[in-house]
């Protein structure tokens, strides 16, 4: 017997050390039917009746273990499902992501190579956040 969609979800939570509550399984089906990153308030918008501070803590509780990475795309923090090889102990989310300037939905682009990038010996990398900004295919093709 196949599991059901939920019971997708709880698995895919428990695999990353996430205990399955209402909230998370219904935060993460949003997120994995996302075609685009969503910001907090896209997403508490998106629901009747939640708390925007529970919704908050949900996705930093993603961030942390490995199911969600925030992009900071200079308009607001938005959160994106992460590929299949991050981890609670790996999080893996240096990749390419696009703001599109009129439609304001940013992408991620994992497929786009990142030229390598060699710091000074005394410098310490704590995060790095690549944006490409410009009219992504959608917007450019309704034009």
């Amino acid at each position: 017997m196949q599991p059901t969609y939920d019971q997708h979800i709880e698995d895919l939570l428990i695999s990353h050390k996430v205990q399955p509550t209402a909230m998370r399984v219904r935060v993460l089906d949003f997120l994995l039917k996302q075609q685009a990153a969503a910001s907090l308030t896209h997403i508490e918008n998106s629901f009747t009746h939640s708390d925007r501070v529970t919704i908050y803590r949900t996705l930093k509780t993603f961030e942390k273990n490995g199911l969600i990475h925030a992009v900071q795309d200079g308009t607001a923090t938005k959160y994106a499902v992460c590929q299949n090889n991050c981890s609670v102990q790996s999080h893996n989310d240096t990749h390419l992501h696009f703001y599109c300037n009129r439609c304001k939905e940013t992408v991620c682009l994992p497929a786009v190579a990142i030229p390598g990038m060699q710091f000074p010996e005394q410098y310490i990398v704590v995060e790095l956040n690549l944006i490409a900004r410009g009219i992504c295919g959608k917007c450019a093709t309704a034009s």
